[in-house]
């Protein structure tokens, strides 16, 4: 089983990193809102993180703020492809499904907008 983390990270202004292992990295995702039951709203995609953000809290080098976690656990991928995301997750907070969609602009995908909609169990 894979792990996914929400972070919460204070810089440049706060928003949360919810992060999901892909081998040796983590697929990222910055939300302007911890999600709540049922909601729908858009998220950017970011470049991979490392790993060991699974793991940590604290400062992060050249003054880019802290992190903290909100939240950690397990995710099983129910589908994948290059533009959308479908994870049942099983944290302390969050547990339920996950998608994450590719948003397109002009009738083309925006590589860094996404859509998201968690339904909990």
């Amino acid at each position: 089983m894979s792990h996914f983390v929400l972070l919460e990270h204070d810089h440049p202004e706060l928003h949360w990193d919810f992060m999901f292992e892909n081998g040796d990295v983590l697929l990222t995702w910055r939300l302007d809102r911890i999600p709540t039951e049922g909601c729908e709203f858009d998220v950017i995609g970011l470049l991979d993180h490392r790993v060991a953000y699974l793991d940590y809290e604290g400062p992060i080098s050249g003054n880019r703020g802290s992190v903290s976690r909100v939240d950690r656990g397990d995710f099983e991928l129910v589908e994948a492809t290059d533009d959308s995301l479908v994870t049942r997750v099983m944290g302390m907070r969050l547990r339920g499904t996950v998608w994450l969609q590719k948003k397109t602009s002009d009738g083309s995908l925006d590589e860094s907008m996404w859509r998201m909609i968690w339904q909990p169990d």
